[in-house]
């Protein structure tokens, strides 16, 4: 007999305005902000801080947008469900496919990054890298195991911490920041921000995981918009106080240091600069990583509930449930990546862009839905966050091929499955209508 929980039951097992706003804050705040200042001022000089202001006016319309339909239509199909409403199931199963599959992909980079700089901080080498990546995967995975809610409940606690550290490192170097670092401002002109606004995106991602945790809320209309509003104000003041901070104080080392944030806190801390860098790379990357699993478990459940991947993964589907089969799976897919990437190793720039493609991939098809599914108010904002997603799109250059791949197989499923229907239909029409009345519902 399968045990269901009763409303009152699945009502206390879900988010409060805190958790939910600490998981909104993991997935957006991740481990990128580690890396990002350091792949963007190396794209485009002290320009790249053109593109994090850019890049952070633009993402107020697209996460407005996402609360807005998150409010409206809660479910742990996320886009893929507000893409079903506005164009079709073979639509939301491919943007289903897109963020379910870059799950494995920009969690190992997550927990690459992290544990990078954990190396650093507490002087440990290569295997010791690739055995905190391993620890941090495994225990973001454990916590999704354990509920929603508890991890919920430990994500609050870690990234308030976290908030605490990256304020303690931006004050800490502002008074060292010299005005001489910011010169040449654009030495790759225009060119230079572009690239570095489509690898900067893998920090601004995170708008459409949350979107995958509506139905958590204990009230979605009124919990999302506020938790939006929250992560939107706190990660604007650190992204740029960060931005501005390695720029200033780092100068050319902003471009050529693979852990800039270590280095910001050694000129300001010393000798406490290393364990506090592993703290707050621990924390950013368990916060992202936790966020992008149980984002993923929740959509892989709806999908196979809606038939877009195989049934038995529905279990957990519903709001308050563990999607413990959907979440399996995609711990076996992480590992087998894991083992790969190690094995070739695969940099982490390739890893943070095919993440970026796929995730672009889907907010634009998630925003675009909105300027169907939303009222005329919404709607317009809608409308700039599409002119805005595609522009980040085409930024991400020849990684659009990551997504393409999914879509090319849904468009030939999608072939065959018409083809069979015609099959079908076909042989029904021979046995003739006495005989199809009478063969039972699973006969067209």
């Amino acid at each position: 007999m399968v045990k269901t929980r009763s409303p009152a039951t699945a009502a206390a097992h879900r988010l409060g305005l805190g958790q939910g706003t600490a998981l909104f804050l993991g997935a957006v705040l991740g481990p990128g902000v580690l890396a990002m200042p350091h792949l963007a001022a190396a794209a485009a000089g002290p320009a790249s801080i053109v593109a994090w202001v850019v890049l952070l006016a633009l993402s107020v319309p697209v996460a407005l947008t996402f609360a807005a339909l998150g409010g409206r239509f809660p479910d742990g199909g996320g886009v893929a469900t507000f893409a079903a409403r506005a164009f079709g199931s073979r639509v939301a199963a491919v943007t289903g496919w897109w963020f379910y599959f870059a799950v494995p992909i920009g969690v190992l980079a997550g927990a690459v990054i992290g544990a990078r700089y954990v190396a650093s901080g507490l002087g440990l080498g290569p295997a010791g890298t690739v055995t905190v990546t391993c620890v941090l995967l495994a225990t973001a995975f454990a916590a999704n195991h354990a509920g929603l809610r508890f991890s919920g409940r430990l994500q609050l606690i870690l990234l308030a911490l976290l908030v605490v550290l990256l304020v303690v490192a931006i004050v800490v170097a502002a008074p060292a920041v010299r005005p001489g670092n910011f010169t040449p401002f654009a030495p790759r002109g225009w060119i230079g921000i572009a690239h570095a606004a489509g690898v900067l995106f893998f920090s601004f991602v995170g708008w459409e995981a949350a979107s995958h945790l509506s139905a958590e809320f204990a009230d979605p209309r009124r919990h999302l918009p506020r938790a939006t509003s929250l992560t939107l104000t706190i990660v604007g003041v650190l992204y740029l106080g960060l931005a501005v901070t390695t720029i200033g104080l780092l100068g050319d080392r902003a471009e050529s240091s693979p852990v800039p944030l270590a280095l910001l806190l050694r000129e300001g801390m010393g000798a406490l600069a290393g364990p506090v860098t592993a703290a707050a790379a621990v924390l950013l990357s368990f916060g992202a990583i936790n966020a992008y699993i149980a984002a993923g478990a929740r959509l892989g459940a709806a999908l196979a509930r809606d038939g877009a991947l195989p049934r038995a993964l529905a279990k957990g589907a519903a709001p308050g449930e563990k999607p413990g089969r959907s979440l399996a799976l995609l711990a076996v897919l992480t590992a087998a990546l894991t083992v790969v990437a190690t094995a070739r190793e695969i940099d982490l720039d390739t890893l943070m862009r095919a993440t970026s493609a796929c995730l672009a991939a889907v907010t634009t098809v998630g925003v675009a839905a909105a300027s169907r599914l939303l009222p005329p108010p919404g709607r317009r904002i809608a409308v700039v966050a599409t002119a805005f997603t595609l522009l980040l799109l085409a930024s991400c250059g020849p990684y659009l091929l990551v997504p393409a791949v999914p879509a090319a197989a849904g468009v030939f499923i999608a072939v065959r499955g018409r083809r069979g229907e015609a099959v079908r239909d076909r042989a029904g029409a021979a046995v003739g209508p006495d005989v199809r009345e009478t063969a039972g519902p699973g006969v067209r």
